[in-house]
This record gives C-alpha cells, sequence and structure tokens, in this order.
C-alpha cells in the first residue's frame, strides 16, 4: 500500500465539493418462494426426472421509483430482479447430467426517504437532472442503486404451471432463492470539506528482481486450506453459491 506523508499541522480552508449524499438505505435479506423458471428453448424435456442447480447469478435488476402521495420526501421503489439460472438435469439417477439454462424474475418494494428538490441542473456534456411535466413542474427524482450479492439457491425441484392457454400445464423447475441486498436513494448535492496541500505518494515505485523461487518463499504457508472447516469455523470459498442444491424427485402434482 502507498504511504502519504503525513497531514500539515496548521489548520485546513474549507472547499466546495459536489458529491452523491445518500439520503436513506436499507439493507434486506429476501427469501423467494416458488421462482418460476422459464427455460430456454420452451418446456422441460419430459425424460429430466430430478434437477439441481449448478450456478444462479443476478443479470439485471430494473428499477421504478414514485413520490409516495401524502408523504413528501419520501419514495416507493419498485425492484425486479433477473436471475439466469444453469441447472444440472438428470433422466434418472446417477445417469449422466445434462445443462439447462434458463431465466427467472422476481419482484420486491421498498420505500425510501429521499429529500425533495425542486430545480433542474443541465451540463455542458449535454446531461441533464430533473424535467417538467404537462403542468410544469418540475419533477426531480433521486437516483436509486442497489447492491447485491450472488443470489443462494436453496431449493430446485420439477413442478407444473398453467401453459399460454391457461389450462394445459407445463412442466418447468421451481426455485427458492436467497438474495441480499443493499438499496440506497442518493441526490447530488454541494458540500464543504477541510483541504491541506497537495500530497504525493513517498513510496518508490520498482520492480521485484527477485527469482520466482525466493518470491515464493516469501509466501505464508496456506495452513487453513488442509484444515476441514467445522461449524463453528468457516471454510474459504463459502461465499461461492453456484454449488448444488438438494435434489428432489419430480412433484407428485406434475
Amino acid at each position: 500500500m502507498s504511504q502519504y506523508h503525513p497531514m500539515p499541522e496548521q489548520c485546513a480552508d474549507t472547499v466546495p465539493v459536489k458529491v452523491n449524499r445518500v439520503f436513506d438505505s436499507c439493507s434486506d435479506r429476501d427469501c423467494f418462494s416458488n421462482v418460476q423458471i422459464l427455460m430456454d428453448g420452451g418446456e422441460l424435456p419430459a425424460n429430466v426426472t430430478m434437477v439441481k442447480s449448478r450456478c444462479v447469478r443476478v443479470s439485471d435488476i430494473c428499477m421504478n421509483i414514485e413520490p409516495v402521495p401524502f408523504n413528501r420526501g419520501f419514495y416507493s421503489i419498485d425492484l425486479t430482479y433477473t436471475f439466469r439460472v444453469e441447472l444440472m438435469a438428470y433422466e434418472r439417477s446417477c445417469s449422466s447430467p445434462v445443462l439447462l439454462t434458463g431465466t427467472a424474475y422476481t419482484s420486491k418494494n421498498v420505500i425510501l426517504y429521499g429529500g425533495e428538490s425542486n430545480t433542474k441542473t443541465f451540463f455542458s456534456s449535454g446531461e441533464q437532472i430533473g424535467d417538467t411535466n404537462a403542468c410544469c413542474e418540475t419533477i426531480n427524482l433521486p437516483t436509486a442503486a442497489v447492491q447485491v450479492v450472488e443470489p443462494i439457491a436453496l431449493e430446485a425441484r420439477i413442478g407444473s404451471v398453467c401453459g399460454p392457454d391457461g389450462v394445459a400445464p407445463v412442466r418447468t423447475v421451481i426455485m427458492t432463492l436467497g438474495l441480499f441486498s443493499v438499496v440506497e436513494l442518493f441526490r447530488p448535492v454541494t458540500i464543504l470539506v477541510p483541504t491541506y496541500e497537495y500530497t504525493i505518494p513517498a513510496k518508490e515505485c520498482h520492480a521485484d528482481t527477485e527469482s520466482p523461487c525466493a518470491v515464493f518463499d516469501k509466501i505464508r504457508f496456506p495452513a487453513e486450506e488442509f484444515t476441514p472447516a467445522t461449524l463453528s469455523g468457516s471454510a474459504k470459498g463459502e461465499s461461492c453459491h453456484c454449488g448444488e442444491t438438494v435434489q428432489q424427485n419430480e412433484d407428485s402434482t406434475s
């Protein structure tokens, strides 16, 4: 890590800085059950009797922000998650699996405080913040940001849902997904911050001229990699949720 010169002892001056201020935020632990997987290529093959998850990831998040009526400064945020799913499909137990892919959608809603602003901002780059509606009122919505980690596949099973005609059942995969997320509402604001003299790193740039074996000898031995994890411990790689889930036989209702 670079080293920097120490801060001067004299009092700092203040300068205006344009930043995105987070007005409100929330974290959530969502468990989405009975999530229908829309299989690529149509219906689940008839010979598939068992499935298990190989990998699930969030490929897109659609956000819609609307002011909350009679509660000024608060906004309703509708979130629609798009998941890309990879499944290992089996014709029977111990048979060679076939890779299947599909897409799933889930939605949720949160309400956060985002402040109020009746201004429009124009930039030389052509960007604009704020708009005017048909009633000549200025609409300046805050910006929403959603952070997620890759979802956890808690269950994968075969089930039946109503087909496009609403009558004939269609075989598909039903999943239960766990998702951790953080939602924020922010606006650009101008604030005053203390500043000191400009500084440059004190650490000099240099290339490592040692032999590869000499560099390897300096690496700490990874003893934890050779120690089985216990329930009270944590194993490296537990954050990877693209592993297997419990496989179940075909739903009796299919």
